[in-house]
């Protein structure tokens, strides 16, 4: 059987499949009886995985009826793969999901496949769809299928962004571009702790010790960065340094923290936005879900990337007892970062000053942490820390600041030896020996 003849096999199991499992889903219990209908992702899938195999049975008893070769036993392998793929996964991308090799898929087409590795190249792929509209079809299932509420994928809704099962994080257009494109960014969720980031080369050891007493210090903490500079990775790897004791919060566009999947955090709240529906209603914002987190008694209150009008709870809640409470920024400097929170606070509906986000910058934040990435000589990508601002007071204009960390002649982040007293006391009584921040002063009054 060729590869065309397979994947017409898995198609058509699994459109077969699918309709059993929809005829079925409020008569089946987990263990295939007669029951309630109670059943979990994995008993469905363990189920669905029989019934493909009920239907290759079926092929393979037509084709000795009907005098053809029997299928061989890699051919049954690879279409019930490629049916379990079409009803669970993402079908033929599904195959570079699983190859951990690869970082970042990129589908412009059905046809058209460039794929980044982990070190840094590129390589084209192999098509993941006979056409485009089969290509529409596998992220419109997906977007049905996985994620906490169904999201649509079509001409009123022609964008799509959307975590898959195992973290990864996809964004889909349609209509808008020549083809529909697809890309996927594979989450390192081995990346999980500061000594990860260590090893890693992101942090240094006196960066690392600085951010784990600052944790402990319930220090609040914006991270800045560019584009793909890691502060998701970061903000993950602090957040696992928190005590398990404490309520956390966690609120995003689209779920990449994952902190549920370490288990670190048994109280852990992680809520997701939502978009409106074809009529315009249902929208969940962040700047809502930051509101409706307060109601939740956090201990403290993590927003994955602030962008919008959500700045103003975010910054409220820093300044209004949640202490060591985190935001991401996407900003090309430490200091860039005041700047970014300005132009989203006089965003509507709150339109403040300048001015007014200053005082509000400067009584709610405590560290400012901005992060940088490179290329290598062999192409891969190295992301670190550049520096760390702590920030101290307001001048009526602007946020005044104290350089903790600054650039060295490699770009990373070198200790300046300078921290205001009350703020080296607290991390010292956290644990921090003041020796990491070098030969510098011990404080400044």
């Amino acid at each position: 059987m060729n590869a065309e003849e397979r994947a017409q096999v898995a198609r058509t199991t699994a459109r077969q499949v699918a309709d059993e499992l929809a005829g079925i889903r409020d008569q089946v219990s987990p263990s295939g009886r007669e029951g309630n209908g109670q059943h979990t992702a994995g008993d469905q899938r363990a189920f669905a995985r029989s019934l493909i195999r009920q239907r290759l049975d079926a092929v393979a008893t037509r084709r000795l009826r009907d005098d053809q070769p029997p299928l061989s036993e890699q051919d049954e392998q690879q279409v019930a793969r490629a049916a379990y793929d079409l009803l669970y996964g993402l079908g033929g991308i599904q195959r570079y999901l699983d190859d951990p090799r690869v970082t970042d898929i990129h589908v412009q087409g059905c046809d058209v496949v460039f794929l980044k590795l982990l070190d840094g190249s590129w390589e084209r792929g192999e098509p993941v769809a006979d056409s485009d509209a089969e290509l529409i079809e596998l992220v419109r299932t997906a977007a049905a299928r996985v994620g906490r509420t169904e999201r649509r994928f079509d001409s009123a809704q022609p964008q799509l962004d959307l975590q898959l099962a195992d973290g990864s994080r996809l964004f889909a257009v349609m209509e808008v571009s020549e083809r529909p494109t697809v890309s996927i960014r594979k989450h390192q969720f081995d990346v999980a702790t500061l000594d990860d980031l260590l090893v890693r080369g992101t942090v240094s050891e006196s960066l690392a010790a600085f951010l784990r007493a600052a944790i402990r210090a319930r220090r609040s903490i914006v991270i800045g960065g560019g584009p793909g500079t890691g502060k998701t990775t970061l903000m993950r790897c602090l957040l696992n340094e928190i005590d398990p004791g404490e309520r956390l919060v966690t609120i995003e566009d689209a779920l990449e923290l994952d902190l549920g999947r370490l288990g670190r955090h048994p109280n852990l709240v992680a809520l997701e936005a939502r978009l409106p529906n074809l009529e315009g209603h249902g929208e969940i914002s962040l700047e809502q879900l930051v509101r409706w987190a307060l109601r939740m008694d956090p201990d403290r209150v993590c927003v994955g990337e602030v962008r919008g009008s959500e700045v103003l709870p975010m910054l409220l809640v820093m300044s209004q007892g949640r202490d060591g409470s985190m935001c991401t920024v996407h900003a090309g400097s430490a200091r860039g970062v005041f700047g970014r929170l300005a132009i989203f606070a006089m965003l509507p509906p709150h339109r403040l000053t300048p001015e007014d986000t200053a005082l509000l910058t400067a009584n709610a934040v405590d560290l400012i942490v901005h992060l940088d990435k490179r290329a290598r000589a062999d192409g891969s990508v190295e992301r670190f820390v550049t520096g760390v601002l702590e920030v101290r007071d307001y001048d009526g204009r602007e946020v005044i600041t104290n350089e903790v960390f600054t650039p060295g002649e490699d770009g990373r982040a070198r200790p300046t030896g300078v921290l205001h007293e009350s703020t080296l006391a607290a991390l010292e009584q956290a644990g921090l020996d003041p020796a990491v921040l070098g030969d510098g002063h011990r404080g400044w009054a």
